[in-house]
């Protein structure tokens, strides 16, 4: 059996491993508007992985953990918020960039992320972290990069010499669904990387499968510059990923 990957929309993804082990990533279901899997229907999980305190990954770590046990990887600044809303310190594996974790038999390489991570504690204290992009150890060939919200950087060549993921996604929008959450002035123009960036990061991260992520709608003008730009390296000699496009709720097998 090879790992499958369900997505949810925004970052939020399902990986079952051959063993049938399931593992989330970021999950943002029950306020995602996109997702059509709500947390109270996950009836098995093994593992839950969190890169940063943003609600939109984040989600709903705290009711999933309370309610299977699940254990979680995340930052310290998520740990300290979990531990205050009465998650077990015992059932939390805080790490950080570098120190690769095995937990439930799943080894997990936290890697470098360009972003933030800052939540508000239930004492009204603001408690912020550093954001963590992950590679998931899924199956003996498949290593999952998820990019934690990173925007682009040059080491992104660095993470593909030392640890080869094979497939992974890259936020190359935002989530217009939710963005009326969040009121600032004026408007945001891209996501933390522009549809050309992310096609970038995807070629230097020297990913085989690239799926790429955080909107709900897959059909949304940013996918299509997106490969707009696949298009381009690829005409110009470069070797460039094959791209999937998934729908929230669909599953995949790895390819």
């Amino acid at each position: 059996m090879s790992t499958q990957i369900r997505f949810f929309g925004v970052a939020a993804y399902e990986l079952t491993n051959g063993q049938g082990q399931r593992i989330l990533l970021d999950p943002f279901l029950d306020d995602n508007p996109g997702s059509p899997v709500k947390s109270h229907e996950l009836e098995r999980v093994d593992l839950i992985i969190v890169s940063h305190a943003a609600v939109d990954h984040l989600g709903d770590t705290e009711a999933i953990a309370r309610r299977t046990g699940a254990p979680v990887i995340c930052g310290g600044e998520v740990k300290g918020y979990l531990v205050a809303k009465g998650i077990p310190a015992e059932q939390i594996r805080a790490t950080t960039w570098g120190i690769a974790v095995e937990v439930n038999g799943i080894k997990v390489q936290p890697v470098e992320c360009h972003h933030w991570s800052q939540i508000r504690m239930p004492d009204g204290t603001l408690s912020s972290g550093v954001p963590m992009a992950f590679i998931v150890y899924a199956d003996p060939d498949v290593r999952f990069y998820h990019y934690g919200d990173t925007a682009i950087f040059s080491d992104l060549k660095l993470q593909r010499e030392l640890y080869r993921p094979t497939i992974g996604c890259i936020g190359i929008s935002n989530p217009v669904e939710i963005l009326h959450r969040f009121p600032m002035p004026g408007r945001m123009l891209t996501g933390e990387m522009s549809p050309r960036e992310g096609a970038l990061a995807a070629e230097w991260l020297g990913l085989k499968t690239v799926l790429p992520c955080h909107y709900i709608n897959p059909d949304c003008s940013d996918v299509v510059e997106f490969h707009e730009h696949l298009a381009a390296a690829r005409a110009r000699g470069a070797e460039i990923p094959e791209s999937i496009v998934m729908k929230p709720g669909e599953v995949i097998k790895a390819p």
